[in-house]
């Protein structure tokens, strides 16, 4: 029995609250907050069970802090956005409460995604007896666990990981992202680092292409290696890494409005002056384009997300490819949510059943493949992710 605080009321907090508030035994107390309560309100009108609501600053740390002193929460689920990181850490710390993330915190002026600065807290949380657990999301979060269950259960040593990211869903609009657009079109249009011989080498954006058929007749898409930030902790935790790879699928006319978008400006993260004022280009964007809390009963189709392993197991070289397969609209029939959002708010509420459990707790900041995949990989079959594997896979 604990109590959680969600900060956040989009997409994915919508699915947290849902996931959390059907698990009575585990989170018998949940407060969801946010900067609009209004948010927090709708999403709690869609629970069979009551929660209370609250408006909170997430970027306003001595408020944020003592709205957590007056909780005394056990544990803070956050699904803001990445650029509230570092704040919600600091209040945690403040107001002694254990801690939980979805991605990594990036600086608001700078498409950098590393989690340097989230492991500089290794030692306070320590200190403070209390837990950071990072990256509980599906990719990274799940695909952290995929591959530590793979490492441990099929291998003696891996060498090489391509993590396969496939959106097979048709939302119907011309143009829209399937997660805060302001932080996808940011991510994609990054540069490209990969892992090889020891360190990362850095490629243009989008610039290798191959095609992947996906198992159970989702079908074959383009999919095009990109730089996520799971590969920078899983090359650290697993140093016989010889090569990663991150890949996602696009369409082709995903990628030509994003091209022309770019060309004319609009995904720019500098500000610019219109009319006597400073806007910046891409959140400008983003408020035109769908939410993506709304994409649910839109969107048709199915995501495959995986990791395809190849090492050695007594002494043969072999490939292990770990998937689950989501459809969005049993999505959107169970939480009124896509897939996207779905499995980034699954992970999260199970990282947080496995601190609130006790299975995985201790001081210090985490990433999820140093923990003991077992009882996640179950928990994913029981709440909605079901995952297959597939031993000696041909590519």
């Amino acid at each position: 029995m604990a109590k959680v605080v969600i900060i956040g009321a989009g997409g994915v907090g919508g699915v947290v609250t849902h996931k959390c508030s059907q698990l009575p035994e585990v989170f018998s107390e949940i407060v969801l907050a946010s900067r609009t309560e209004d948010k927090c309100r709708a999403i709690a009108a869609q629970l069979s069970r009551p929660i209370e609501t609250a408006q909170v600053d997430a970027d306003n740390v001595p408020e944020l802090t003592a709205f957590l002193q007056r909780q005394q929460p056990d544990l803070v689920i956050n699904v803001a956005l990445p650029y509230q990181d570092l704040h919600i850490m600091d209040a945690c710390l403040a107001a002694g409460i254990n801690y939980l993330d979805t991605a990594n915190y990036e600086p608001l002026d700078t498409a950098k995604f590393e989690y340097s600065w989230q492991w500089a807290y290794q030692e306070r949380f320590q200190q403070a007896g209390l837990m950071a657990l990072l990256g509980s999301g599906f990719d990274p979060g799940a695909t952290n666990v995929f591959t530590a269950y793979i490492a441990k259960h099929y291998f003696d040593e891996i060498h090489e990981l391509d993590i396969i990211d496939v959106n097979g869903g048709d939302h119907g609009y011309p143009f829209a992202t399937n997660f805060n657009p302001e932080i996808n079109i940011r991510e994609v249009t990054a540069e490209c680092r990969h892992w090889e011989n020891g360190g990362f080498v850095t490629t243009p954006a989008m610039s290798l292409k191959q095609s992947f058929t996906c198992p159970e007749a989702v079908g074959t898409y383009n999919i095009y290696r990109m730089y996520h930030e799971e590969l920078e902790s899983l090359v650290k935790h697993f140093p016989t890494l010889n090569k990663a790879q991150f890949w996602m699928s696009f369409s082709d006319n995903y990628l030509k409005h994003l091209e022309v978008l770019g060309n004319v400006g609009m995904t720019g993260i500098e500000p610019v002056q219109f009319q006597g004022q400073q806007i910046v280009p891409i959140q400008f964007l983003r408020a035109l384009l769908p939410d993506p809390a709304s994409l649910g009963p839109r969107t048709k189709g199915k995501t495959c997300i995986g990791c395809v392993v190849r090492g050695v197991k007594d002494g043969r070289q072999k490939i292990v490819y770990l998937y689950n397969i989501k459809d969005h609209q049993d999505c959107y029939a169970e939480v009124q949510s896509q897939a996207i959002s779905y499995t980034t708010g699954v992970p999260a509420m199970i990282g947080a059943k496995m601190m609130l459990e006790g299975k995985w707790l201790k001081p210090g900041v985490w990433n999820l493949e140093q923990m003991d995949p077992d009882p996640f990989m179950a928990d994913m079959n029981r709440y909605g992710l079901p995952w297959t594997v597939i031993e000696d896979y041909q590519l």
